[in-house]
């Protein structure tokens, strides 16, 4: 009995001791890798934690708060099955009100969103082709205006800390209550019979064009596109040898975009319009009878703010989250959303001095974060029930999302899930490493960061699994 009791014994300490050398290692690994970008100044916050234990494995300036760019994505998808629930569903309602067409949009963000279109077997303008079916169904031929009510969300849809620079980008589109085709438009130059032809998709009349692209015969083609003071007014500019594009231009004014591509798209189906498209609430009085219904799971926002990073995701989750925290369900904002997400944190123990919240997607810089409270929110929905959907949400390394062309090698690939995040001289990475040693969360965030901080976080994410798997060759050779 004694012997076996020694046995236990030492087979503990050598496991302590085999633990705590590994760590050694892990953060010897580290601190070089973290050492070679010191002469460029790149400052990081790392954190490393056991999932099962919570144990950190490894910090360095973990409690710092730093810009995180679309790491924001992390705390607001973790935010949004906190408080919207697994089951959640975006409602998209269309109806009659009197003789007129009215469109009541839930804040869903994939409403026409071509990656979700495609997942499920859509073809683009699909939801225009039922609305007209419908009509047809009930009999109408003819309707009055056709109302949007996008008031779900207040009226901000530019977040102020955006840069005005980059808000015709597709990365920072307006946030409305009504989206759709994530709010952007298609751009395509062309030189036909020797003159620069500007296409955009889907056609519509709500923009207007001024093409001053140059057709060349040489050279390579460089076309882009900026927008004049009032709406929806665009300059497509630049040289085209051939073909350019298409690319994507964020519009202006969401749910009246929607409207007028139902009023376009209900005149090609024969259907009369004979008022025009208008954004305001619908009468409550008007007793709306409704004909149709577009529901949008959550899980597919998260999928699509974390595994492909679009903005829109997340702030139109973040404003959900405010809309649902008020009586009426309305008027969704920035400022409310900001106040659910930093409670959530300070309700994990979070010190408010490690975090800023400013907007959903992380492109504002006003945002901030330290590794500490990613690895937080992580372990929090990993102690949770709806981890294993969580965790879906995620890029996964070497096979699809953000991440997907790194991790390639075998022993990493399909073992690395997370969200990347990047602005100017900001990187940043969190997510969770499978390894044979158990899982490992981990956040590192790098500011000043440059051309080279990417691979220094990644060889990060890898010397995780690298050490792990070394501890078990170790534990089974012992």
């Amino acid at each position: 009995m004694k012997t076996e009791t020694r046995r236990l014994l030492v087979a503990l300490i050598f496991s302590v001791c085999l633990t705590s050398f590994a760590e050694a290692d892990l953060a010897k690994k580290i601190d070089g890798i973290i050492g070679k970008s010191s002469h460029a100044k790149v400052r990081f916050s790392i954190h490393i934690l056991k999932a099962d234990t919570g144990e950190t494995v490894y910090a360095h300036d973990a409690n710092n708060a730093m810009v995180p760019a679309s790491n924001m994505k992390v705390i607001i998808t973790a935010a949004a099955l906190k408080y919207l629930g697994p089951d959640y569903k975006y409602k998209t309602k269309v109806g009659l009100c009197g003789d007129s067409l009215a469109v009541i949009g839930s804040g869903d963000p994939l409403l026409g969103d071509e990656n979700t279109d495609t997942k499920y077997g859509r073809k683009a303008g699909w939801i225009f082709e039922d609305i007209a079916a419908v009509l047809k169904k009930n009999g109408i031929a003819n309707i009055g205006d056709i109302i949007v009510d996008a008031g779900i969300f207040d009226n901000q849809r530019v977040h102020p800390n955006w840069p005005k620079e980059q808000l015709n980008f597709w990365y920072a589109c307006e946030v409305s209550g009504l989206n759709f085709n994530d709010n952007c438009v298609k751009i395509t130059a062309k030189t036909v019979d020797g003159k620069a032809v500007i296409e955009i998709e889907p056609q519509t009349g709500f923009l207007d064009i001024t093409n001053k692209v140059v057709p060349v015969q040489g050279g390579k083609s460089t076309v882009g596109s900026y927008r004049q003071p009032e709406p929806n007014k665009i300059v497509v500019y630049g040289k085209c040898r051939e073909k350019a594009g298409p690319f994507d231009v964020a519009i202006e004014q969401p749910a009246m975009f929607f409207a007028t591509l139902l009023s376009e798209n209900l005149g090609r189906a024969g259907i009369k319009v004979n008022g025009r498209p208008v954004e305001r609430p619908i009468d409550p009085n008007c007793n709306f009878k409704m004909l149709a219904e577009y529901s949008t799971p959550l899980t597919d926002c998260l999928g699509r703010a974390n595994k492909n990073s679009l903005g829109l995701a997340a702030e139109g989750m973040l404003k959900t989250i405010a809309a649902n925290a008020r009586a009426d369900k309305k008027n969704g904002s920035w400022a409310e959303g900001r106040q659910v997400i930093s409670q959530y944190l300070l309700s994990l123990g979070i010190d408010k001095g490690e975090f800023n919240i400013d907007d959903g997607s992380g492109l504002s810089r006003e945002n901030r974060l330290s590794a500490n409270v990613l690895t937080a929110v992580l372990l929090d929905v990993y102690r949770g029930k709806n981890w294993q959907l969580y965790k879906d949400c995620l890029a996964e390394g070497g096979v699809e999302g953000t991440i997907g062309r790194y991790f390639k090698e075998e022993k990493y690939k399909g073992k690395i899930f997370g969200k990347t995040g990047y602005i100017e001289k900001v990187k940043s990475f969190s997510g969770v490493c499978n390894t044979k040693k158990g899982d490992y969360i981990f956040s590192i965030l790098a500011n000043n960061a440059n051309d080279h901080s990417r691979e220094a976080i990644n060889d990060i994410a890898e010397a995780i699994i690298d050490e792990a798997e070394k501890q078990e060759q170790a534990r089974n050779s012992g």
